[in-house]
């Protein structure tokens, strides 16, 4: 049997404590999904409710941030195993969820598997958005190794492009939370490790943008296909192209 590999992924806005309500005010209009309890027993730990289907964007507060990772859910114990094989570090224990590191250094967990409902995309004054990917940043020495790995570990449908700066996508089973895409950093990037970031997609991307703007957003440079933008915290993420309905 092939090995399907995770199929859902959930998104966390990891943030420092003094600037956790500032981003929950900006995340919660961004999406247009409110900000709920605590989780019971991990008070660190909050989720985005979207007013239909299953949220998939949570706030973890700590020492740490802005940044993102991600959790995969995983139907086998054995799938911890399978990714270290593959070149996957674990890095700590918890109860419910294993935390783990890509070779290239993304921060990631995995969690055990639930049956989902995807959310639709949201309408604002005749436009549609959604958070439909993330985007996996690696320095060009990194790059290569990083993809080669998310293409092992995940098993979804690869999509290769023919641009200098992105490898190309991963695309789930329809009707899963999010895609990966996959973007080549330039040399002299700062960053030792690879990271992350998400991408929103709306199908009038000036006018998304124009909206994050109004709410706190700060645009930081033209785009192909995207407009980058930096949270009120300083999280970078952008709008795109990309169907508010992918994948």
């Amino acid at each position: 049997m092939i090995n399907q590999g995770p199929q859902w992924l959930h998104i966390f806005i990891d943030i420092r404590a003094e600037v956790a309500q500032e981003s929950a005010k900006f995340w919660s209009s961004a999406l247009g999904w409110p900000l709920g309890d605590h989780w019971p027993g991990y008070p660190e730990f909050r989720s985005f409710q979207p007013p239909t289907g299953d949220g998939y964007v949570h706030q973890q507060v700590g020492d740490h941030g802005p940044r993102i990772h991600f959790d995969l859910e995983v139907t086998d114990n054995a799938e911890m195993q399978r990714l270290v094989e593959l070149g996957a570090k674990v890095v700590g224990e918890a109860e419910s969820w294993c935390p783990m590191a890509s070779p290239g250094g993304l921060p990631f967990c995995l969690v055990h598997h639930h049956e989902h409902v995807r959310p639709s995309a949201l309408t604002w004054d005749g436009h549609r958005s959604r958070l439909v990917q993330v985007c996996v940043d690696s320095r060009a020495d990194l790059h290569d190794a990083e993809v080669a790995f998310w293409r092992a570990a995940l098993n979804w449908r690869w999509s290769a492009s023919d641009s200098e700066e992105f490898a190309g996508k991963l695309y789930p089973p329809s009707g899963s939370s999010v895609q990966l895409l996959f973007q080549r950093l330039g040399e002299d990037d700062p960053d030792t490790a690879v990271r992350a970031h998400i991408d929103l997609g709306t199908d009038d991307m000036e006018a998304d943008a124009q909206r994050l703007v109004q709410l706190g957003a700060t645009r930081i440079g033209p785009g192909r296909g995207w407009v980058p933008l930096r949270d009120p915290t300083g999280l970078v993420f952008c709008t795109t192209g990309n169907s508010p309905d992918a994948p």
